[in-house]
């Protein structure tokens, strides 16, 4: 047996988890981040350690016969032990709660892992089994105790993942809810795979013979299950991730043409401080804000809230909401200040400000810098505001925007 069909699983689970790794170093200490990552590498160790292959390496080091089995069981019962972990961060909720429940699962498992070893030690496996321990020793005691108990553990543990996960599904929608769904279809086939083995012990107990299902199709059902699973987990937690980055990248596209339009006049535009382009995408936004900032901030003395509000009245004429008239509106203020800076290149009017001129502000709050760069590209508003070269928008600005 060359063990593929449980080394190719235990790689896959390999791959995710190096994924995952950079964000675990920077977020170490979020409990979701580490049960993912917990959950994928005992999978990945479930499936390396449980290769026949490895086995017998395993027990040929150690220099004890099946050694190997209750290696495997402990795994599959820390295992399941992060599964249900994970799904209880996962959800939320009070941080003691979560906490004490999380606990309570881990200690219960610890348990377990503590019982199979010890019967383990107490029972009797001279001969090596490579893949069909459970069914060879089905009969032996302790051995026997051991097998049940950790097969019981598994139960419990897939049972009560179904169920968190299929209730918690209906509750929710979107790509957690498809993450759910999928969980469930894995720990459905982590149940068939459970259901062979029961079926080939309890055959064994009644004298029959069905070691294929524990040794053919267990496995089988097993990686699919875990591979499943896995997806499940993922799959939300990396399409928040991709839509997240979507976002950024669209926010830092649509500042393009604010950006581009105050470009001339930022204090900052040749000399700043730049970041390279392969910049995380938040940093990349960050940069590209606070040069809109200092564009408009070199722009204070030009900027009239006369032009600004006969842009919001002409907006509003158009039928604009509010939100969108104050941005057409700022847009045009700064499109009309950056014309009147381009006619004042020796700077009279900074001059003549003086030092104590507070800046123009909205009195509608805080800039929408998004809907003002996008109204400085499409707004009929401000495209009337920048109007003929050399002339601000005055009595006649209602009729250009019509």
């Amino acid at each position: 047996m060359d063990g593929s069909s449980y080394y190719i699983p235990a790689a896959a689970m390999g791959v995710a988890l190096t994924v995952k790794a950079p964000a675990l170093l920077r977020a170490w200490r979020d409990p979701l981040l580490r049960s993912v990552s917990a959950l994928l590498a005992l999978a990945g160790l479930v499936f390396l350690f449980a290769a026949p292959p490895t086995i017998a390496k395993v027990n040929d080091i150690t220099g004890i016969a099946n050694v190997s089995a209750p290696l495997v069981y402990c795994l599959l019962s820390a295992f399941s032990a992060a599964s249900l972990v994970l799904v209880v961060n996962w959800r939320g909720g009070p941080p003691e709660v979560t906490g004490r429940l999380s606990r309570r699962i881990v200690i219960g498992y610890g348990l377990v892992i503590v019982a199979v070893i010890t019967l383990f030690a107490l029972g009797d496996a001279p001969q090596e089994r490579l893949v069909d321990f459970d069914t060879h020793y089905a009969r032996t005691p302790y051995l026997r105790e051991m097998i049940v108990l950790y097969l019981l553990a598994l139960t419990v543990a897939g049972v009560a993942m179904n169920f968190m996960c299929a209730r918690w599904a209906l509750q929710v929608h979107g790509w957690l809810r498809a993450g759910l769904l999928i969980i469930v279809v894995g720990y459905l086939f982590n149940l068939a795979y459970l259901t062979t083995k029961f079926g080939a012990v309890i055959a064994r107990w009644n004298g029959h013979d069905l070691d294929y299902l524990s040794s053919d199709a267990a496995p089988v059902l097993a990686s699919a299950g875990a591979q499943i699973s896995a997806a499940g987990f993922c799959l939300p937690l990396a399409c928040q991730r991709v839509g997240d980055n979507w976002t950024t990248w669209s926010t830092f596209r649509l500042l393009g043409p604010l950006w581009r339009e105050l470009r001339p006049v930022s204090a900052h535009a040749d000399h700043g401080v730049r970041i390279s382009w392969w910049s995380p995408a938040e940093l990349q936004v960050t940069q590209r804000e606070s040069d809109i900032h200092d564009g408009m901030l070199s722009l204070y003395p030009y900027f009239d809230p006369e032009v600004r509000s006969r842009a919001y009245d002409a907006a509003v004429a158009t039928g604009a909401d509010p939100a969108q008239a104050q941005a057409e509106a700022d847009a045009a203020m700064v499109a009309v200040a950056v014309r009147a800076r381009a006619a004042d290149p020796e700077g009279r009017v900074i001059r003549s400000a003086g030092a104590d001129t507070a800046p123009a502000a909205s009195s509608e709050g805080p800039r929408d810098l998004v809907r003002m760069s996008i109204a400085l590209r499409h707004s009929p508003v401000v495209a009337a505001a920048r109007g003929p070269a050399g002339t601000w928008p005055g009595s006649d600005f209602h009729e250009r925007t019509r």
